[in-house]
């Protein structure tokens, strides 16, 4: 049995361990080159970035460059930066009692400073974990210089303290992250005068606080994101802050419809007793995916703050959810998700998008088209309409069908022996023998004659009917 080698508590113990310091764009480099060696992931669980984000980020980190990181809404700008959070040491010393991480060995606050100065070798140390060492602020119009640099404490004067004295300080999160990383997300809503106190403690290392100077040799990376409308086109950010930053990354929404529904997949919540139950078809997961990447195109939707990929996990949710409700009630043994589960997207959708147009009743109709188009395109790579000719004679002799939401799956089970040719579509669609899977494939296929013109539909109270 091995027992764990105790940390050093005080300077002297730290300096006889043989412990270097270094600076953490150095400390991260290091990490990061022994990641790349063993073919780790550097961020586990975000998809699409491997040939594009991914050796960018990986070139700024080696390069030791600060980063900023454009893109819209639900590009895992966030994500990405908290992932490098595990590219620092697990822990760090740091002089006990410091607010700004005063590395033992070298102090750079005037506390950390008179510390080594009185107690020497003796001087207490703590070791603090990764999580420590990263700060992280959303960008906001009311941000001070007090907030993320620090102003004077008036605790701390009339305690007896001068204006003058740095023990006079309070410090504000981005001194408090030193020897770490941090983060401003939305860079541009920072107002330009908190920019150049920024950058000028990125560039000079000193700052100036109620009119004293004091001189603070940060070690850390800044990084930020920001909306690239906001970033290149309205003038927002400082030039000097631009430059300052080394790797400028833009980020994107999945290119493919497989990497959205992986990330759909991966990012949903989850239930143990849903999950035992549920079944979603391949082409529903399409339909979901679709959705959201017309909705990146339509004109009537505001491309400058994007259509998350949030939007598509939302949606996903919604219809799983709603297939259980009527599992549940219906006394079904499988939840399968149906088209008439998509209207229920509107609630889940709204909120994520933004409408170039105010008028009434126009949001709703950008969804119904949507999931029209969506189902269309879907049903168009699965099939041709000309494979349902004998299904389309039945209805010309007059057969109907009747679908809704909230109807058991066992009444489609009975609908499906009046038509000829559903067996080969079951068939492609992979549908077992299962009422609820059957039902959610036949929606499907009418809603595809329906919206190829082989077929009508008209609305009855709690759902459809499809008739010629």
């Amino acid at each position: 049995m091995t027992t764990q080698k105790k940390k050093p508590v005080t300077l002297g113990e730290l300096k006889k361990s043989g412990y270097v310091s270094v600076p953490v764009r150095e400390e991260l480099r290091r990490n990061l080159i022994a990641r790349m060696g063993s073919h780790e992931p550097l961020f586990p669980g975000i998809l699409g970035y491997e040939d594009s984000v991914i050796p960018q980020v990986e070139n700024a980190i080696l390069a030791g460059q600060d980063i900023i990181l454009l893109g819209e809404r639900g590009q895992a700008k966030s994500r990405i930066i908290r992932a490098l959070v595990d590219l620092l040491d697990p822990e760090i010393p740091i002089i006990e009692g410091s607010e700004v991480n005063d590395d033992p060995t070298a102090p750079i606050s005037r506390y950390g400073k008179d510390m080594v100065e009185e107690k020497g070798d003796a001087t207490p140390v703590v070791w603090v974990g990764s999580d420590h060492r990263y700060g992280e602020k959303l960008a906001t119009p009311d941000i001070s210089i007090a907030d993320l640099i620090g102003d004077v404490d008036p605790i701390r004067i009339a305690e007896g303290r001068y204006l003058s004295d740095e023990l006079a300080i309070h410090y504000g999160l981005i001194p408090r992250t030193n020897r770490g990383l941090f983060c401003i997300n939305e860079l541009p809503d920072l107002a330009e005068r908190i920019q150049v106190g920024l950058f000028n403690l990125m560039e000079e290392r000193d700052v100036q606080i109620k009119g004293y100077r004091v001189r603070l040799p940060l070690d850390m990376i800044v990084v930020a994101s920001a909306n690239p409308e906001d970033y290149t086109n309205r003038g927002r950010i400082i030039t000097p802050l631009k430059d300052r930053y080394g790797s400028q990354i833009r980020t994107h929404y999945p290119r493919e419809s497989s990497l959205e529904i992986a990330i759909m997949e991966a990012e949903r919540t989850k239930f143990p007793d849903t999950e035992e139950r549920l079944y979603v078809p391949q082409y529903m997961k399409e339909i979901v995916a679709e959705y959201t990447t017309l909705a990146r195109k339509h004109p009537e939707i505001n491309q400058r703050s994007g259509v998350s990929v949030r939007v598509s996990i939302a949606n996903y949710e919604t219809i799983v959810a709603n297939s259980l409700r009527r599992a549940i009630t219906q006394g079904e043994e499988h939840a399968v998700p149906r088209l008439t589960d998509l209207p229920y997207m509107i609630a889940s959708t709204l909120g994520k998008i933004e409408m170039e147009t105010m008028e009434d009743g126009r949001e709703t109709k950008i969804h119904d088209d949507l999931v029209k188009r969506s189902v269309l395109n879907i049903f168009d790579r699965y099939f041709a309409a000309s494979d349902f000719e004998s299904i389309v004679a039945a209805f010309e002799q007059g057969t109907t069908v009747d679908t809704g939401a909230e109807l058991p799956a066992q009444r489609y089970v009975d609908e499906i022996t009046k038509f000829e040719g559903f067996g080969n579509a079951l068939n492609k669609l992979g549908v077992a023998e299962d009422g609820p899977a059957i039902a959610s494939a036949m929606e499907f296929v009418l809603e595809g004659l329906h919206l190829n013109r082989r077929v009508n539909r008209d609305l009855v109270e709690g759902g459809f009917r499809y008739h010629v």
